[in-house]
Order: structure tokens, then sequence, then C-alpha cells
């Protein structure tokens, strides 16, 4: 098990197709984007323990048509991206200023 303490805007990579972007949060929750291809699994533990269900093979919830989502939300998540990129550019010109 990885324990990471993150600030909004960090994300984590796992293997070559999954990204979690960390967008803030409070003392009791936090959010998180997940950009993960269908294949996968992906269910909140509130919801498995709601239905009794275990995360075992087996018991995969089935995908279902996508929702389409607000044109506010996909505004506001683009931008999340956008400020990503720049840092990361920011941060990549700094470390070649350096040397």
């Amino acid at each position: 098990m990885l324990k990471l303490s993150v600030k909004a805007g960090e994300y984590v990579l796992i293997g070559d197709d999954i990204k979690l972007v960390f967008t803030g949060g409070s003392s009791n929750n936090m959010r998180v984007l997940i950009d993960a291809p269908k294949a996968y699994n992906i269910v909140r533990s509130e919801a498995l323990e709601r239905y009794g269900m275990a995360a075992d093979p087996g018991n995969e919830v089935k995908h279902h048509r996508d929702r389409k989502i607000s044109p506010e939300a996909q505004e506001k998540i683009k931008s999340i991206l956008m400020a990503e990129r720049k840092r990361i550019r920011r941060e990549e010109r700094a470390a070649g200023q350096r040397y």
C-alpha cells in the first residue's frame, strides 16, 4: 500500500493508462478525477458495502451508457487539465534553466 500527501492539481499515474487527479477537498473529504479505460471496474467502497458486494472477480459492476455532463462541468475539467499542463511546462522550463 502507498500513502501519499498531495496538493490540489497533483496527480498520480498508475501504469500507462490510469490517471488520478486530486482537485482539492476539505479535512473530511477529497475530490478526485479518475481517467481510466472502461475495461477497469471502478467502484466506491460505499457502493460495495451498501449492496453487499465484495471487490472480487465476478462481482464487477457493469458499465452503463455514459451520462452527459453539463457544459459547466466540461469547462471545469478543461480548466483543471489546462492549469496542470501549464504547471508542468513551467516546472520543465525552470528545471532546464537550473542546468
